[in-house]
């Protein structure tokens, strides 16, 4: 058993302080520089992860946070104790969070005519502008993957009937992709955590890509090179995130944009709109 799958066994059962021990060595503190962080004794962070104490709520809100947790395993945490878990999961679907997708329709309509889209935790793409639709459809229109993976930013890319046969540069862009994933799983992403064991499965992957590394000499901007045929697009891309949200599927949505790397992609998105 991984020790994702570890992790995730330990929810299941409720074991508290199998899981606090965990996300005390995923951030590197010892019990005292966490008791430190969480204002309380090294004695009762001992007593917890060996479960002779058990935590009340507000210590296991307070140990979350002095852990640094995302508000999805902040739940977990709660669950674990016993406790109903105190942050939301509503996604853009529900009714109090309409003004939320309107201020993300509005994002990507000042983002054309450029592509813009909507990715949440699972990378799976929510919203997308019509400059996403435009641009990309040459692309998507040739793709040989399952139906549920082709709507997944991450899955695309690396899946070998995605557009990963359309990347020019796919060695160097793909590599820099799953180093945000790498990045995603040490924050404390569980759903990353299985989104990169699926990404790591498929073929032609090299066997360092496991490992999160620090690429030296790469360049500042992570650049986009399609190709298909006669038909040239090129990008960078920004990740924008929502400040101070207390509802958990809502703090994973990021929204991407992609701006030209060329003057002929610029002429090209523009050329199109029309």
């Amino acid at each position: 058993m991984n020790s994702q799958n570890s992790v995730s066994h330990d929810l299941a059962t409720g074991h508290f302080s199998t899981l606090l021990k965990h996300w005390r060595n995923v951030r590197r503190l010892t019990q005292i520089e966490l008791a430190g962080d969480a204002n309380v004794s090294a004695r009762h962070v001992c007593f917890l992860e060996t479960g002779r104490a058990q935590p009340s709520r507000e210590m296991v809100q307070l140990l979350g946070g002095a852990l640094d947790l995302p508000l999805e395993e902040r739940n977990a945490l709660h669950v674990a104790a016993g406790f109903v878990p105190p942050y939301g999961e509503q996604g853009l679907a529900a009714d109090n969070l309409q003004h939320v997708r309107q201020a993300l329709d509005f994002i990507l309509r000042q983002q054309e005519p450029y592509p813009g889209i909507v990715i949440d935790g699972r990378w799976d793409v929510r919203i997308r502008n019509q400059a996403s639709a435009r641009l990309f459809k040459p692309f998507r229109q040739a793709y040989d993957m399952e139906a549920g993976l082709a709507d997944n930013a991450m899955h695309v890319v690396f899946h070998p009937g995605g557009l990963r046969q359309f990347i020019v540069n796919w060695d160097e862009f793909a590599g820099q992709m799953i180093q945000i994933l790498h990045r995603e799983v040490a924050q404390g992403g569980s759903v990353a955590a299985h989104l990169l064991d699926e990404i790591m499965a498929y073929p032609g992957l090299p066997a360092e890509w496991r490992l999160p590394r620090n690429p030296a000499g790469s360049s500042p901007v992570m650049t986009m090179q399609l190709q298909k045929d006669d038909f040239r697009l090129a990008f960078f891309s920004t990740f924008t995130t929502l400040a101070m949200p207390t509802d958990a599927a809502l703090q994973k949505l990021k929204i991407e944009c992609f701006y030209p790397a060329d003057t002929a992609t610029a002429e090209k998105a523009r050329e199109l709109a029309l």
